[in-house]
């Protein structure tokens, strides 16, 4: 019994990252907006970390950080290319660091509020909503945290006219951010009550 579950959770795993991949190659995974890309590869890494746990969800968030950070490198992203020059390490952290620990995190969340929810329901949306916010808050915060006062974030704090790094986070990811959000916690939540309710049922079908 625990080798299928073992073999299924590394199908399970395998499936999301190729849905990761697959939506970065045909330009879902990333949608140009500004100088950020409005990502909805968050929705694979709430799905590993609510289907198969924080571990998954670390696992994934780490290839969506090195997609990431492959974009840092060839140009595909202007700001974290911008932000390349001036710390390939600190770079590497913004794009893959805190994209595992997003992934992690948001398995943790679901751990913690799927106990006050005995029935499986709210508990899967508050699971994926998380991870678009916790990729926002964790990638923000660092940029705000290390880069802040460098060239290029306050060419764009000028260009947005606004003074602190707050008002700075909500000028440039404020509606994108809320977009994501609802995408990835509707959808995320959709499917993995459908994911929930199929593998609830292979045990029975297992020992039968």
């Amino acid at each position: 019994m625990k080798k299928n579950y073992d073999l299924l959770t590394l199908v399970q795993l395998a499936m999301l990252i190729c849905i990761q991949l697959v939506m970065k190659a045909i330009g879902l995974g990333s949608v140009p907006v500004g100088p950020l890309y409005m990502s909805f590869l968050t929705l694979p890494i709430a799905v590993a970390a609510i289907i198969i746990g924080p571990a998954g969800g670390a696992i994934t968030g780490a290839v969506f950080g090195l997609v990431s950070f492959k974009d840092a490198l060839t140009g595909g992203s202007a700001m974290t290319s911008a932000l390349l020059g001036v710390s390939p390490v600190h770079t590497f952290i913004l794009c893959v660091v805190t994209r595992t620990l997003m992934g992690l995190l948001t398995g943790v969340v679901y751990s913690l509020v799927k106990q006050f929810d005995h029935r499986r329901t709210w508990s899967l949306f508050v699971g994926s909503i998380a991870a678009p916010l916790l990729n926002t808050l964790l990638f923000m915060g660092y940029i705000c945290l290390v880069f802040y006062h460098t060239d290029y974030v306050q060419n764009l704090v000028n260009t947005f006219g606004v003074s602190n790094p707050l008002a700075f986070v909500v000028a440039l990811v404020g509606l994108q951010g809320l977009i994501e959000a609802v995408a990835v916690g509707v959808v995320g939540g959709i499917v993995c009550k459908s994911l929930s309710a199929f593998l609830s049922r292979q045990p029975a079908r297992m020992a039968a």
